[in-house]
């Protein structure tokens, strides 16, 4: 996409971006419908959970991973909460926090991880390339040792990670920082 020459074209493109990001998650998430969520992407589009290396590229690959490992491997009590939103000509960044508990098999997140039952609150980014009037790639960036160490999977205590408390100054900048230093 070239950029718009009129501030008006650029809110107007920013909006089409916007709303067709949002048409998409409502179908990962509320909806629930896999050819609904495949149809706002182009036919070779890709997604890259980069921490675990999960997703699929192409309209067969994605298939598979959304019916059989994305969609109904959402734990019923997820949650998003908005931090922020930037969109540029092709791009749309999306910031947040991710929120489930861990009731059932998660294999996009959590590969070979049994369920733990246990409550997880991460940050969490997508950045999504558009092309063609489409989502053409999700890039999905949350921090695996958070999660790990809330699932008790990992200990932060011998470690330079954070739990959930990483999500919580997300929320709240205004919480104390520099806590993992002072540990050491």
């Amino acid at each position: 996409m070239n950029t718009p020459e009129n501030p008006n074209d650029y809110a107007a493109n920013a909006q089409r971006l916007s709303a067709l990001w949002d048409e998409h998650v409502k179908h990962e998430f509320a909806t629930r419908h896999t050819e609904d969520t495949l149809a706002t992407m182009v036919e070779e589009a890709y997604v890259n959970h980069v921490p675990v290396l999960t997703g699929g590229v192409g309209r067969n690959q994605l298939r598979d991973f959304y019916a059989e490992r994305f969609i109904p491997q959402m734990p019923p009590d997820t949650a998003m909460t908005p931090i922020s939103r930037t969109i540029g000509t092709d791009r749309l960044v999306d910031e947040m926090v991710f929120e489930f508990t861990h009731t059932i098999k998660m294999d996009w997140m959590l590969p070979g991880v049994a369920p733990t039952g246990k409550h997880v609150k991460v940050p969490l980014v997508v950045i999504v390339h558009f092309r063609d009037g489409k989502l053409a790639h999700e890039h999905i960036y949350w921090d695996q040792a958070s999660v790990l160490v809330q699932l008790g999977l990992l200990d932060a205590a011998r470690l330079p990670v954070a739990g959930g408390e990483s999500a919580e100054k997300v929320l709240h900048p205004e919480l104390p920082a520099n806590q993992l230093m002072e540990r050491g």
